[in-house]
């Protein structure tokens, strides 16, 4: 994670740093860059080869940190080699591991990211200690859920524990954000286009890519019209606002009694996508917890999206906040009402 070691903030910034709590994945990513997909029974040779701190619970927490958050994860390592390079990592970036526990049953989450020369990638997660998030690993952490500004949840833990700290969120007024990932089959469960209402409910902002709102939906969002539509089958199962990203077009914004709008995207030199939803959950939930508006929110989102591009691996590639900064002062394109 080379963007780290940025020093300890004064007094004061600390004071005004948004708390941000992330219940999710940890996991070590395994990445090759090849020149395309094997197909079956095919050895390719591949061009580059690395190791990066990953999953999308980690990769949120530090994007949100990298952003200029308080972050504490709540999660499970395992207690080998992978696990320990995790938690010194994330400590390095100021992430607070008091909430993760760590598991000596299981080993670590490993996910196998192999990269195209686009920019394309296709992603194998072996999920492992992940997978046993519980109830009481999240009643633990109910003090600093209820004292955060917002609560970051995803997909790549038990959706049981997603609930309870969403519960625990609402009841203390906290801003819950889902990022429905992964979609369909590529849960260990098998069953996130069959995501409860139960959790839906309880959500104030949900941020599915095309791909998890078709599974969520049936609507294909590859249209304005289709992603509309999506977005308000989306809001009428209880989410109070969608943000449906949509890769180099932006994002469609589609709040209660709003017209709907696109949040243009930022054009860069795109090198790899992996992480490029994770960094655009972190910094929308930095700029809510900075009581930015939505709108703001959603183009202060894109812009980390879009830098998250351009660099090669999950964790090196999320950005930090003056870089989102600057490419917001750089490019002017308020969100237009469709």
């Amino acid at each position: 994670m080379e963007r780290s070691g940025r020093g300890e903030p004064s007094e004061r910034e600390a004071a005004f740093k948004p708390r941000i709590a992330v219940v999710g994945s940890l996991n070590m990513d395994l990445v090759c860059s090849a020149p395309h997909q094997p197909s079956s029974g095919e050895t390719l040779m591949g061009t580059a080869f690395g190791m990066f701190i990953g999953g999308k619970g980690a990769n949120q927490a530090v994007a949100a940190a990298r952003a200029g958050a308080q972050v504490e994860m709540i999660g499970r390592l395992g207690t080998d080699s992978f696990g320990r390079e995790i938690g010194g990592a994330l400590e390095n970036e100021g992430v607070g591991l008091k909430y993760v526990t760590r598991d000596s049953v299981v080993g670590t989450g490993v996910a196998q990211i192999t990269v195209e020369p686009g920019g394309t990638n296709s992603i194998i997660v072996v999920p492992n200690a992940n997978m046993r998030v519980t109830d009481k690993d999240v009643q633990r952490a109910r003090g600093v859920i209820s004292a955060a500004s917002v609560l970051l949840l995803q997909l790549e833990t038990p959706i049981e524990a997603s609930i309870a700290a969403a519960k625990i969120a609402r009841q203390a007024g906290v801003i819950v954000i889902l990022n429905p990932a992964p979609a369909g089959g590529g849960h260990p469960s098998g069953e996130v286009e069959d995501l409860p209402d139960t959790l839906l409910r309880l959500v104030d902002v949900l941020t599915p890519n095309q791909q998890e709102t078709r599974y969520l939906t049936g609507v294909d969002a590859g249209t304005g019209e289709g992603a509309i539509q999506a977005a308000e089958r989306l809001r009428n199962r209880g989410v109070k606002t969608v943000l449906l990203t949509l890769g180099e077009q932006g994002a469609l914004l589609l709040e209660q009694d709003a017209a709907p709008k696109m949040i243009p995207s930022f054009p860069v030199r795109v090198v790899d996508t992996t992480a490029a939803g994770d960094a655009f959950c972190g910094a929308l939930s930095v700029a809510l917890g900075d009581d930015r508006s939505l709108e703001e929110a959603a183009r202060f989102a894109c812009a980390a999206g879009a830098l998250a591009c351009t660099v090669m691996g999950a964790g090196p590639s999320l950005p930090l906040r003056y870089e989102i900064e600057r490419l917001l002062a750089s490019v002017l394109g308020p969100a237009i009402e469709i």
